[in-house]
């Protein structure tokens, strides 16, 4: 019989006292500990590390969509690139979460689902700093905050800044394809709406890709992730609906009827009109 294994041979290092482990650099005491289910019901640890691991997933997107940002209103589109193809799949990620949420029945999340209060994923300031980012700005959606004075800061101080639409908005305006000054002068708290001017601006490069090839790239890089975040909301509704049918949410939004409105959101809306006229 062979011997076991020993990684030890090969120079793997297995003593770790007084030096800094796996577990230490990724604090793992601290996040596998930060789950405390408030019933007996089974499905309530699927349910809050469904969350968890969705808000971390969340950070990093808001990470790689600041830097994207910046990046593009320096005019370094190449590594803005690589950062939002990272945030397209980070949502697709955040995609496949639904999956396993969904392989809970509404018998299992009825056992633990008065426990969560007025708690909701409405309420999450992180998916909503990514809608602001993105330029789905509503100052009403701040309010749900106002108990956290630090997240309302940093929520306003979102809404005063361009969005990573306006950034790209930017891009193409200093290219010298052109567009409306008042849409480049518009009060930056509100969502941008669908803009004739823009539609041409982006139609030009659109029908000439070789002659504007990065603004054409950065174009379909923002459609590529607000595809990926439409199929995070479907799924979101999806889920909402076979999990609890139309009854009101716990945070008190209309639940499915509410996130169905969500669905008609567009982010980046001429990047899709345009292709009616091409």
């Amino acid at each position: 019989m062979a011997e076991p294994y020993d990684p030890a041979e090969e120079g793997a290092e297995m003593a770790f006292d007084g030096r800094m482990s796996y577990g230490d650099y990724l604090q793992l005491d601290r996040v596998l500990a930060a789950q405390a289910p408030l019933s007996d019901a089974h499905d309530e640890l699927l349910f809050i590390i469904q969350h968890q691991t969705s808000e971390l997933w969340m950070k990093l997107a808001l990470h790689e969509l600041a830097a994207a940002r910046a990046a593009i209103a320096a005019g370094r589109l190449p590594p803005a690139f690589k950062m939002l193809a990272r945030v397209a799949r980070i949502f697709e990620q955040l995609n496949g979460a639904w999956d396993v949420l969904r392989t809970m029945t509404p018998a299992d999340y009825s056992r633990f689902r008065a426990a969560l209060g007025q708690s909701s994923g409405f309420q999450s300031h992180q998916y909503r700093m990514i809608e602001f980012v993105l330029g789905n700005r509503n100052p009403a959606m701040i309010r749900p905050h106002a108990h956290r004075p630090a997240l309302r800061v940093a929520l306003e101080a979102e809404l005063a800044r361009p969005s990573l639409y306006d950034a790209a908005l930017g891009a193409l305006d200093r290219s010298g394809v052109g567009v409306p000054a008042h849409v480049l002068g518009r009060d930056l708290a509100r969502p941008h709406a669908a803009d004739p001017g823009v539609i041409a601006a982006w139609t030009r490069v659109y029908r000439d890709p070789e002659a504007h090839w990065p603004l054409y790239e950065l174009a379909e890089k923002l459609v590529d992730l607000e595809d990926y975040f439409r199929r995070w909301r479907f799924n979101h509704v999806t889920t909402v609906e076979r999990v609890i049918g139309f009854k009101r949410g716990t945070g008190g939004t209309g639940g499915v009827s509410y996130l169905r409105r969500m669905l008609a959101v567009e982010l980046f809306p001429e990047l899709w009109h345009l292709r009616t006229g091409l």
